[in-house]
């Protein structure tokens, strides 16, 4: 998935995956991924999918600063 963050195109095919978390089964429609990739320069993206009933029912790529990057890590350890 690609994002345009400040004129600077990610991939997360070119990113580190820092941490993968999968909340349910495949096919269950109240299930999630959220997996934290980190960029060659360091920046943090969240990228989020998940089924008709979870908290995230579209493909997403969110920036993180470091701090809300740190903290998915805490909470996810």
């Amino acid at each position: 998935m690609r994002k345009t963050v400040k004129g600077k195109v990610y991939d997360t095919a070119d990113m580190s995956v820092y941490k993968k978390v999968s909340h349910g089964w495949f096919g269950d429609e109240s299930g999630y991924e959220e997996t934290l990739y980190v960029a060659e320069d360091g920046a943090n993206f969240l990228y989020t999918n998940g089924g008709a009933n979870s908290p995230y029912t579209s493909e997403k790529l969110t920036s993180l600063s470091k701090v809300k990057a740190e903290a998915w890590k805490k909470a996810n350890a």
